[in-house]
């Protein structure tokens, strides 16, 4: 039987992306949609989900505060938190008030089901998607973002600009917008200068892009 799961997420083009992802697994049924914190408990009780996949910062109700009533109202509902922030004291919340996992929103939209599914048969009790220890200094140094530096992971396995867009739900458009600020701060011409430039400064690991 399939999971039933409930996406709360105020952002139009991320829980559409959810959607398509979790559509295309066999063993996922996507059962409501909530774009805002006030939506999430009258869905619940009228969708009687499995999971629910959460964001943080929804307009009516912070997600938090939406995630502990659930958990006190419906403790068989499992809840997996999807958040942009990597602060560890949100995330240690999160976990703290009954979240089964906390998904960073940079994480490869591939790995979600998996996620999902260890989320269902246990709690996780820890973040997805975090960077590896010692990349934010590199990054923060020449003012790369999370998505930007996310970005350059991406080129580093070859992936297209269509490719990486479709990765991390955003227009292709944006995907060349961020390059631009990429090679700026790298200091880079092109696409195979930026991964050696990252690779050197050890904000990504192994430099697999080939022209």
């Amino acid at each position: 039987m399939a999971t039933r799961v409930l996406i709360a997420d105020d952002h139009r083009l991320i829980a559409e992306g959810i959607k398509r992802i979790l559509t295309e697994a066999d063993d996922f049924e996507v059962v409501g949609e909530a774009g805002t914190g006030s939506q999430v408990l009258p869905l619940v009780r009228r969708t009687k989900p499995d999971l629910v996949l959460l964001d943080l910062r929804m307009p009516g109700l912070d997600g938090l505060s939406a995630l502990e009533q659930i958990k006190r109202d419906h403790p068989e509902i499992k809840v997996v938190i999807l958040s942009a922030s990597t602060e560890p004291a949100v995330i240690q919340t999160a976990l703290a008030r009954g979240a089964s996992a906390y998904i960073i929103k940079s994480v490869n939209p591939v790995d979600l089901p998996a996620t999902l599914r260890q989320a269902m048969e246990g709690n996780v009790f820890h973040a997805i998607g975090l960077p590896p220890a010692g990349q934010p200094s590199a990054a923060s140094e020449l003012g790369l973002t999370a998505r930007e530096v996310g970005i350059i992971q991406a080129l580093a396995r070859g992936l297209s600009n269509q490719a990486i867009g479709k990765e991390l739900f955003v227009a292709e458009q944006t995907v060349k917008f961020h390059l631009t600020n990429i090679y700026r701060k790298l200091q880079a011409a092109n696409r195979t200068e930026a991964v050696r430039l990252a690779y050197q400064r050890g904000i990504i690991e192994n430099p697999l892009y080939e022209e």
